[in-house]
């Protein structure tokens, strides 16, 4: 286990994040935490700004107690703020949010009324994932993945269709048909602008009935809600968005099939089967490889969601498909080839698309 603890180069990395998002001297910022926080992060956080000249309140609130059936894992969706009035209405009057609680702020119902903000003041919330600082010093945002970012995103919300597949036999089509099209580079510098480091991927939550088709899991593919490789093969069938079926031999598929049970026992529907969101990776300094080095409490996994040329397949709550749940699975896999609309953005895992990031990155070297 690393030992967390400030380091320079860590309070540099914080510090670098916060100059991309264009934080000046005369700006509050609200470091949002809970009693789980990762304690180094915030203090990094708070340094960091300091640093800089702008001035950090801290938002403190206790990890509520367990309400799930299992534990909860990589959703997004923190349930920390619990609808607190006074906690939202001071973080809407900050600058800049620095989200560090142990889920994240991306998915949780509090945001969109956050990022309203009052008295004349957006905010804009940079979502520190819960990693050891190693993780993110390593994933510094590059501001050459901004323009390959949205790049992407305007491709996909130009197109009609997404198609998927794979050697291991993924076939899958969706449809992007009033899809909501989203994308983060690790850093956000406009009023209302949300980001989460490490970044650098781009996806679509389609609306509802749009998935269909055969989802392959190959051993070597992640389950990021278990911070495990799988060894074993999934073969997932999704009809009108729902895994209907779910099959294979060995621990992988036996934990997966029991962690979707639990909740649709206690939930009453089967939407943790459902599709939340589907995209892919675009940060050539994310690896795939990096949970391999990290005790799985040293590791949130958001690197791998990022690693340039996965197929992120998630499921769980989607609002427009007006899904809520809280039972959730990202899936990175590697070697798939992604079409929109039949023009190629993904080949058997590498980047093809316009202005891809590898090339971007290439350039920056090349002219630095």
């Amino acid at each position: 286990m690393l030992i967390e603890q400030i380091e320079h180069r860590w309070l540099a990395a914080f510090r670098r994040t916060l100059e991309l998002c264009a934080l000046s001297a005369q700006e509050v910022v609200g470091i949002v935490t809970e009693s789980q926080s990762r304690r180094v992060n915030v203090e990094l956080a708070e340094l960091a700004v300091q640093s800089l000249g702008a001035t950090p309140v801290r938002i403190r609130v206790p990890s509520p107690a367990l309400s799930a059936p299992a534990p909860v894992r990589s959703t997004g969706a923190s349930d920390a703020l619990q609808q607190l009035a006074p906690v939202v209405a001071a973080l809407q009057r900050c600058h800049l949010v620095i989200d560090c609680t142990v889920e994240g702020l991306l998915h949780a119902p509090e945001l969109p009324q956050i990022l309203k903000g009052a008295d004349g003041i957006v905010p804009r919330l940079l979502m520190v994932s819960n990693e050891h600082p190693e993780i993110l010093e390593r994933c510094l945002p590059d501001p050459t993945l901004e323009s390959s970012v949205r790049a992407a995103m305007k491709r996909l919300r130009g197109a009609g269709e997404m198609r998927v597949h794979s050697a291991a036999g993924t076939e899958l089509r969706v449809g992007l048909a009033s899809a909501r099209v989203g994308g983060v580079w690790g850093y956000c510098n406009k009023p209302g602008q949300v980001a989460h480091w490490p970044g650098g991927l781009c996806l679509a939550f389609p609306a509802g009935g749009q998935v269909n088709g055969t989802l392959v899991l190959a051993p070597g593919d992640v389950n990021l809600t278990f911070k495990t490789y799988l060894r074993d093969t999934i073969v997932c069938h999704i009809e009108d968005d729902y895994m209907v079926g779910i099959e294979g031999q060995g621990m992988d598929a036996d934990m997966m099939r029991g962690y979707y049970a639990a909740w649709a026992d206690r939930e009453g529907t089967r939407d943790a089967y459902a599709v939340s969101h589907v995209g892919w990776g675009l940060n050539p300094q994310a690896r795939w490889d990096a949970m391999t080095f990290y005790d799985k409490r040293d590791c949130n996994g958001t690197e791998l969601r990022a690693f340039a040329g996965n197929f992120l397949y998630s499921t769980g709550a989607n609002e427009v498909a007006g899904r809520h749940t809280l039972g959730h699975f990202d899936l990175p896999l590697r070697n798939c080839t992604i079409t929109l609309d039949g023009v190629g953005e993904v080949d058997e895992g590498r980047l093809v698309g316009p202005a891809t990031p590898e090339a971007a990155h290439s350039n920056n070297k090349a002219s630095a």
